[in-house]
């Protein structure tokens, strides 16, 4: 599998193969009696003037930076049009272009598609955010459907655990709450994050999806996910266990002293960044592998080139993100946090067991937790995924001029085989080596 750019749709075994740009001409109408030329005109009441052989086909504008067929709608036009005029009004003005009063009085370029929740152009971290939110709502059936039957098992399992810790304080009981449903919370939250993906890529072209569809489109690339998963983690661990290697070795020569090992813990300060780094870097393997069907490495490889070059604005995006994600999920929490401190007034601690807080809490509090938690990962566990999706879509509109291929894909009728046929600008669909709007 290469990096060709190209949108692979939920259920296709490899993604198009077309070039981003246009690459068809157009053809060339003869121009009708009388009808107004777009050339340079001789004075301010100049008549319309007939274009030489040589020049530009009637209808299409010169090759400008997104290419030919960029321009002025193909075939002849009855007469002048709004922000298509050929005459200049006076004061040199060009009618529809020059005074104020929206697209048909002349204000910039209409906007941009959106046949889903996002529109086809570089996206804002508001529009990312925006469509994430718009995702769940509009898909609300199966996206929070299946979240809140993840977070209901995840939920549970926790509360089973800790009710036994509870119930038996000096036990191993505290241990098994706190991993035992680490393994099944994995392997739900890989099956969240692979259906989530596809029912973004369906939100994006402005189509409906049923669980069953993602999940049949999902299931064959969940083992590469957990391997994704899997490998990205290995990869953040093994920059500190690299980094705590002097450490080890100076607790392990003996008994060295205080300043020693303050010296022996700066290398685990210092892989902190490094590892922050690697992980916003790979941070778009996930939806590269679901979506573009690829495999463990070259999704890995993907994300490094997508991340390249846009770290910080990426990593500013996921920040954001997570704090307005996790204040909304504080907002619904703290309720189910106060009820179950009033059902449950005793220390949850219980101050004789060796383990503290991990000894669980009463079973009041237990439920009261429980519910809270599912509630909040019904909702926070889609918009983020959906996040993700969106910012390695809008990567990949940066870089690949993917809105193009998204266009196509949703079937927009601006769209044909040569491209986008309606006004280039930037609010317009990009185009590869092209203008694009940070």
């Amino acid at each position: 599998m290469t990096d060709t750019p190209g949108w692979a749709p939920p259920g296709s075994p490899e993604p198009p193969r077309e070039a981003a740009g246009p690459s068809a001409t157009p053809s060339n109408p003869a121009p009708e009696p009388g009808a107004p030329q777009t050339g340079p005109q001789t004075g301010p009441q100049a008549g319309p003037q007939t274009a030489p052989k040589d020049t530009v086909p009637p209808g299409w504008s010169a090759p400008g930076p997104y290419g030919g067929g960029y321009g002025t709608p193909p075939g002849p036009q009855p007469g002048p049009q709004p922000g298509w005029g050929a005459q200049q009004a006076p004061g040199g003005h060009h009618p529809g272009w020059g005074a104020p009063g929206g697209y048909q009085q002349g204000w910039g370029a209409p906007p941009s598609p959106k046949p889903g929740v996002i529109p086809l152009r570089p996206l804002a971290f508001g529009e990312i955010l925006d469509g994430a939110v718009s995702t769940v709502r509009r898909h609300w059936r199966t996206a929070l459907g299946l979240s809140f039957g993840v977070a209901a098992v995840e939920q549970t399992i926790s509360a089973i655990a800790r009710w036994w810790a509870y119930e038996s304080p000096h036990s191993a009981g505290p241990i098994i709450a706190v991993f035992a449903g680490y393994p099944v919370n994995f392997v739900l939250g890989l099956i969240a994050t692979g259906l989530l993906t596809m029912v973004v890529s369906k939100a994006v072209l402005g189509r409906s999806t049923t669980l069953g569809e993602v999940w049949r489109d999902a299931r064959p690339q969940l083992l590469k996910l957990a391997g994704v998963t899997f490998l990205t983690g290995l990869i953040i661990a093994g920059v500190f266990l690299v980094a705590a290697i002097p450490l080890i070795a100076v607790l392990v020569s003996g008994s060295p002293a205080p300043g020693v090992i303050g010296l022996a813990f700066l290398p685990i300060l210092a892989a902190v960044p490094v590892a922050l780094w690697l992980s916003i870097l790979l941070y778009l393997s996930a939806p590269a592998l679901m979506l573009e069907k690829q495999g463990v490495l070259t999704a890995l490889t993907r994300s490094r080139r997508l991340v390249k070059g846009s770290w910080w604005r990426v990593f500013g995006i996921v920040l954001l993100s997570q704090i307005v994600i996790g204040i909304v999920g504080t907002v619904i929490a703290m309720p189910f946090v106060v009820i179950g401190m009033f059902l449950s007034p005793d220390d949850p601690t219980s101050p004789g067991n060796p383990f503290g807080a991990l000894a669980g809490a009463p079973p009041g509090m237990l439920a009261s937790l429980a519910v809270g938690g599912t509630l909040v990962a019904t909702v926070t566990i889609p918009v983020l995924s959906a996040v993700n999706v969106l910012l390695y879509v809008d990567q990949r509109i940066r870089r690949e001029a993917l809105d193009i291929e998204l266009a196509r894909a949703a079937g927009l009728p601006e769209f044909d085989r040569t491209g986008w046929s309606g006004p280039a600008g930037p609010q317009g669909p990009t185009a590869q080596g092209g203008p694009q709007r940070i």
